[in-house]
């Protein structure tokens, strides 16, 4: 028996048939645009994330020894897609996890008083990280899309919904908790969509998924559309809770680092809800079917492994990400170079959705290699700031931390790696 495992991250999506094992049967990737229509803004084209990700399971199903007996999910998690139900094509753009167009809007809604109940009933913050002030967006910016929302034509969901909707030729119209948890329109105590947070935002319910569990046969793929393949979608999870799940993070103090786009640090707190009043995230870790929820407290970090991108592909002073490592190790040090990688504000524990990048300590004797070394550093200080967050304003210190994601080497190449003492 093998399981067909689909991760659609912000840069490419990656298909994986694994067997009963956990070894890795079979392989596909491909990379889809990103779209940058204005300072700050951050697009996707929901139609180039499902062409690559058809291209990327019949990579993966053609180097398989065996056919998938059912397919899992994860995703980047507050993305926001819009399709219209009948034929699943894409009025707009998606607007990624990235953008910060609506940072004005926060600004409006946490002086208008309501921050601390949005956290109260959500675990989250007023930022523009999150999906439901895009969504808000949309409704006062594209009044063509919003025409459609608002007369059930068009779908408003994250990419798991939208990937569902694909998959099944626009019979499902669902997500799980840990997506849902990342809207601000979610209550992470009753588990379900809030009339009270819908109608702060202005965003009808009727228009979002149906919230199902993280696990079990949630909806079956229909083959016409998808690759010939008539199999159960037996697992949603956005992809932090996902990676969280793959560490084995089942058990209260758990926690795991995922160096990709960016860095998100979790900590399992089991079926305790724990807030803070820091920089610190609370979240929906796993929602079972028997409508129970495990939760997690997460440290956001907006920009790590894209940075790296952007040093190859924005400065293009790299010609490949493999580089960096030996690049860096070129040189005793930095040179005294800092890189502060906000390119799309920074997340915990600042918070600011104005700040830019900034790179200092550059002198006539700095090199390329200077910079990569920065960059590198950059990313250890903002995990390092998040693990000294999660000690002394959530209670949690660590005394390992499993890591996985794109930009963690091993011995035997890039791939995830055991969990490490911190010291």
């Amino acid at each position: 028996m093998a399981i067909l495992s689909l991760d659609c991250g912000t840069t490419g999506v990656t298909a994986l048939v694994v067997g009963t094992d956990a070894q890795i049967l079979a392989r596909g990737y491909r990379e889809f645009p990103q779209h940058f229509p204005a300072d700050a803004w951050v697009e996707h084209d929901p139609g180039e994330i499902w062409a690559a990700t058809l291209e990327a399971t019949r990579e993966a199903l053609a180097a398989s020894p065996e056919p998938p007996t059912a397919v899992g999910i994860t995703n980047q998690r507050e993305t926001v897609c819009f399709w219209d139900r009948e034929t699943l094509g894409a009025p707009r753009r998606a607007i990624v996890w990235q953008d910060r167009r609506t940072a004005a809007m926060c600004d409006e809604l946490r002086a208008a008083g309501h921050e601390k109940r949005v956290t109260e009933l959500t675990g989250l913050r007023l930022d523009p990280y999150f999906s439901g002030t895009k969504i808000a967006w949309v409704r006062d910016n594209d009044p063509t899309t919003w025409a459609q929302v608002t007369s059930g034509r068009v779908a408003i969901g994250t990419v798991d919904s939208y990937f569902i909707a694909r998959m099944t030729r626009g019979l499902h119209h669902v997500t799980d908790p840990t997506n849902a948890s990342r809207t601000l329109l979610y209550d992470i105590r009753t588990g379900q969509w809030s009339p009270e947070l819908a109608a702060i935002l202005g965003i009808p319910l009727d228009a979002l998924p149906e919230i199902v569990p993280s696990y079990g046969e949630i909806a079956r793929t229909d083959p016409a559309t998808f690759l010939g393949l008539d199999i159960p979608i037996a697992g949603i999870a956005g992809d932090q809770q996902a990676a969280l799940v793959g560490q084995a993070g089942f058990f209260p103090g758990s926690a795991k680092c995922t160096y990709g786009t960016g860095s998100f640090l979790l900590v399992n707190t089991g079926d305790r809800a724990v807030a803070t009043d820091s920089g610190l995230l609370t979240t929906v870790a796993l929602g079972r079917p028997d409508g129970s929820l495990t939760y997690a407290l997460e440290g956001a970090v907006f920009v790590t492994g894209s940075a790296v991108q952007w040093l190859r592909d924005g400065l293009e002073i790299i010609d490949s990400a493999g580089e960096t490592q030996a690049l860096a190790e070129s040189v005793p040090d930095s040179g005294g170079v800092v890189f502060v990688p906000a390119l799309t504000g920074l997340g915990a524990p600042d918070w600011d959705p104005y700040a830019r990048g900034l790179i200092i300590g550059i002198t006539r004797g700095t090199t390329r290699a200077h910079i990569v070394r920065a960059t590198l550093e950059a990313i250890a200080f903002q995990v390092r700031d998040v693990v000294d967050l999660m000690a002394r304003e959530g209670g949690v210190n660590l005394t390992a931390l499993a890591v996985d994601g794109g930009a963690v080497p091993t011995a035997g190449g890039p791939g995830p790696h055991p969990g490490r003492p911190l010291g």
